[in-house]
Parts: C-alpha cells; structure tokens; sequence
C-alpha cells in the first residue's frame, strides 16, 4: 500500500515509538526525511541516527532521547502541511511554538532549516511540521 503522505507517516512512527518508549524506530529513506531528521538531532530531540543497510533494503534508523525519568525528549510532532493543504509562510510572520520552546521546521528555497534560522536569513517557505 502507498502512503499518500510520507512525511506525516514518518512524524507519527516517531511519535509513537517515542510514546512507547523504544529504544530506535526505522524509517524509509528520502532526502527531505534525511533533512528533517538532521534538524531534530541538531536540536537535541533524537540522539543520533544512521542510515542502515540490510538484505538490500536501506532505513534511516533513528535512535530517540530520553530524560533521566526515562520520559520522552519529544513531548510533540505535528505535520502541519499535506498534500491537499500546503501551508506557507514569510519570515516576518514565522510561527512560534511554546514561545520558543518548540521548533518549527521548514522548507526554503535554500533548503529545509528550522523557522528561526530562517528568520535569521529572511527566507520564508513551506510549513513542515512543529516540534516540541
């Protein structure tokens, strides 16, 4: 069966296996997931990741973070654009999520980067999903 929105399927196996407090989730690769995935280990919500080979079939393998209480760094992911509603936005009027707290990835014309990076660059695109 094909997913009609990888990026969204990708947001809820993390937030699941978070939820559920696995140790590592597998995901089909691409280069925006790749991307993406690269934003949230920069901003310390994953520990670290991999892309992992095995029977000729390739994953991104994404190791989660924990706090000492052994509760998840990621509180929440959620998809903001779809394919049937794309969502964009400037830089002036860049959302904010938690009041800073949370992260807001999004997809530029010079690459996928977080909302405050972009702001930073007066860059405005496409909405991708929040982190908090």
């Amino acid at each position: 069966m094909s997913v009609s929105d990888p990026v969204a399927d990708m947001l809820t196996k993390i937030r699941n296996a978070s939820r559920a407090k696995f140790e590592k989730v597998d995901i089909v690769p691409s280069k925006l997931k790749l991307e993406i995935i690269k934003i949230l280990k920069n901003e310390g919500f994953v520990k670290n990741f991999k892309k992992v080979t095995q029977d000729d079939v390739s994953v991104i393998r994404v190791f989660l973070k924990y706090d000492d209480q052994e509760n998840p760094i990621i509180h929440g992911i959620q998809s903001v654009s779809t394919p049937g509603r794309r969502v964009y936005t400037g830089y002036k009027d860049m959302p904010r999520v938690l009041n800073g707290f949370g992260t807001v990835i999004i997809s530029t014309s010079t690459g996928v980067t977080t909302g405050k990076k972009a702001s930073v660059n007066k860059v405005g695109g496409e909405i991708i999903c929040k982190v908090w």
